[in-house]
């Protein structure tokens, strides 16, 4: 490869050796293609080396590190000491993107973004997918994100190198969730444009099989599963049958690589299709008492903003007539230091022809 890549990607690996090859494929089925993978073997299964090697693409370096702390966080710091892209994003070994996900990525960083982030179609173990919506630009899902949970998988995420003292900020002493701290970090070190907010579905995180359940322990999801075990109007695209010989991977991965399907786009049509009905189905079957608890709580949610905005003016009144105060005060002290001078001067001068009088009359 020529010069530095757009793009370094760090997939961390430990015992997904039966699916990381569709999550590699599926990045290197991208629309942008100046990328560097780098592979981050963490103590990891037999065959993994192999199954990486065996693409042989000079884009993919593979580190086989033994086993570090935790989720191996220390190595994957070892490998972006020798990353060499503008930008640096993440993903799972088990996860899969679309063809254009870093295409997207690329668009809101170059826009000057510090870190940017796309949605995500999260898939159970029995290959039901939904979206997860989770929007940073609202004030109080941000509060949330950076002091309390986080709901967006790292695949989701790629940040500018530089936005950062050095490559290798991936935090080592937490036990998990290092990524979440650093996306914090990222948002924490540019103020001035930290993250913009990719709102189309370019990822599908699959419920992890340590976790030994079918959503992953993950609420939204466990309620999402609740309905599409009990409606027949489930969208097609997002829900696929398993066979006991397959993988929910290996099944989508075939479907986002037929073209001619355009299962990418059937796949977020899906989605918002299934928004659009939830939504719907809420807002005509809540009562009238339920609607009127949800308009009641907005509008407080609205008068405590306008009270906040109604605080912060009169605070900016404050400090501008401080400064006003301030300014004027230091007008005043200017003269009185003014005047000092002038009658320091003046007995200096008094001062000076009482010597010369007196040395002329006593010589």
């Amino acid at each position: 490869m020529v010069g530095n890549p757009l793009f370094t990607i760090i997939m961390p690996t430990h015992s997904r050796v039966d699916v990381i090859g569709h999550a590699i494929e599926s990045l290197r089925n991208q629309t942008v293609q100046d990328f560097e993978l780098l592979v981050v073997g963490d103590g990891c299964a037999p065959g993994t080396g192999e199954r990486v090697a065996s693409f042989n693409d000079p884009r993919i370096r593979f580190f086989d590190l033994p086993k570090a702390p935790f989720f191996g966080y220390a190595n994957r710091n070892v490998a972006l000491r020798e990353s060499r892209g503008t930008y640096i994003g993440f993903m799972a070994d088990d996860d899969l993107v679309t063809p254009d996900h870093l295409e997207i990525l690329r668009n809101a960083l170059d826009g000057g973004a510090a870190l940017a982030y796309t949605q995500a179609l999260w898939v159970s173990t029995d290959g039901i997918a939904a979206p997860f919506l989770t929007n940073l630009d609202m004030a109080d899902q941000l509060e949330l994100f950076m002091f309390r949970a986080n709901s967006i998988p790292a695949s989701c995420f790629a940040y500018r190198a530089d936005v950062l003292p050095t490559r290798d900020a991936w935090p080592e002493d937490v036990p998990v969730a290092a990524d979440w701290r650093l996306w914090q970090k990222i948002i924490n070190a540019a103020p001035e444009h930290p993250l913009t907010y990719c709102r189309t579905p370019t990822v599908l995180h699959f419920s992890a099989k340590r976790k030994n359940a079918r959503h992953s322990n993950m609420g939204a999801l466990a309620n999402y599963l609740a309905i599409a075990d009990t409606v027949d109007w489930w969208p097609s695209a997002l829900r696929q049958s398993i066979a006991p010989d397959q993988t929910e991977q290996g099944v989508y991965a075939a479907l986002l690589s037929d073209k001619a399907q355009d299962f990418t786009g059937r796949l977020r049509q899906a989605a918002q299709d299934l928004v659009d009905r939830l939504t719907w189905q809420y807002i005509q079957s809540a009562p009238d008492s339920q609607m009127a608890e949800l308009q009641s709580a907005l509008q407080q949610q609205e008068a405590l903003r306008a009270a906040e905005r109604a605080h912060i003016a009169a605070l900016e009144q404050k400090i501008s007539a401080l400064q006003q105060d301030i300014a004027l005060l230091t007008n005043q002290l200017a003269a009185r230091t003014h005047e000092v001078n002038m009658l320091n001067n003046a007995r200096s001068i008094r001062l000076a022809r009482a010597v010369r009088k007196l040395l002329h009359l006593h010589p």
